[in-house]
């Protein structure tokens, strides 16, 4: 009898990034079909999705304009690839110097930040590389280098993995030189921290996504709050010089829902219950008028 060896949690993980990929280009094909039959196609980065935001939000936006919003979840560099090009209606990213180019480029005709929450490094609670001593988020990068200690990279060009390219570079590291011990997965933020889980690797997060997945993967965070680390989520809504009229005015109904004072609440309560605090900052909230 032939015995099939299991797959690893990596294995696994990298087979469905497979299947994303697949899906993601077949939905791309059916797009335009797809919006002509009411949806708005939203294109954002995977922390959002992976935190639940996503899921608690856009049933809430389609009730109260009938659109259904068919997300596609990528790293914000590709979310800002298909801006560019074309094919999204709006985006949800946290890139900023990726999406004020866009804006400079003429693809994208406004960029509203909507939210924030802040970037952690965590990793196994044992730290040998003492992270947790670090007088800077670049200095943590730095020991973790120095300490050959592995790491779990996105490296999809994402929001994410930018923003690890930026403290590298800070840290006097070299990102393309990678120590025997980084790990690039090349996938989204809930598939790197269940990575870095199994190989007990660090790893750079927003804290949404990483408080989502703790329980499963078995890490702290080591990292102190810094300037550096904050994480500013942002709508992009695509030229609609490039757009029918009917998506580009479903796409300023999505900018308008995100900046409703309701749906701001609900994202400065979203997480609370479940992790006595909130996964993002909502940037546009205003106090309830006085009774």
């Amino acid at each position: 009898m032939i015995r099939l060896r299991p797959f690893s949690a990596i294995a696994a993980i990298r087979l469905r990034v497979l299947c994303l990929s697949i899906a993601v280009w077949a939905l791309l094909a059916c797009s335009e079909k797809a919006v002509d039959d009411g949806d708005l196609l939203l294109v954002t980065t995977t922390s959002v999705r992976d935190s639940g935001l996503l899921a608690a939000l856009l049933p809430v936006f389609e009730e109260q304009t009938g659109v259904r919003a068919q997300v596609i979840a990528v790293g914000s560099g590709a979310a800002l690839r298909m801006g560019r090009d074309g094919n999204a209606d709006v985006l949800l990213s946290h890139a900023p110097d990726g999406e004020e180019a866009l804006v400079a480029s003429g693809a994208a005709v406004s960029r509203t930040p909507i939210m924030e929450n802040f970037f952690v490094i965590a990793g196994p609670p044992e730290d040998p590389a003492r992270v947790r001593y670090a007088s800077s988020p670049a200095d943590a990068i730095r020991r973790i280098a120095d300490s050959s200690a592995r790491f779990a990279s996105r490296g999809d060009d994402s929001g994410t993995h930018r923003r690890e390219v930026a403290l590298m570079k800070e840290a006097g590291l070299d990102p393309e030189a990678r120590w025997p011990s980084f790990l690039s997965s090349g996938a989204g933020m809930g598939q790197t921290l269940q990575i870095a889980g199994e190989k007990r690797a660090y790893v750079l997060s927003d804290i949404g996504t990483f408080l989502a997945f703790q329980e499963r993967i078995e890490l702290e965070v080591l990292s102190k709050s810094a300037p550096s680390l904050r994480n500013v989520y942002s709508v992009l809504r695509v030229n609609p010089d490039r757009l029918d009229p009917v998506r580009a005015e479903r796409s300023e109904q999505f900018e308008a829902f995100m900046l409703d004072p309701e749906t701001q609440r609900r994202i400065a309560n979203f997480g609370r219950e479940r992790f006595g605090r909130p996964l993002f900052r909502p940037l546009h909230l205003e106090p309830r008028p006085e009774p």
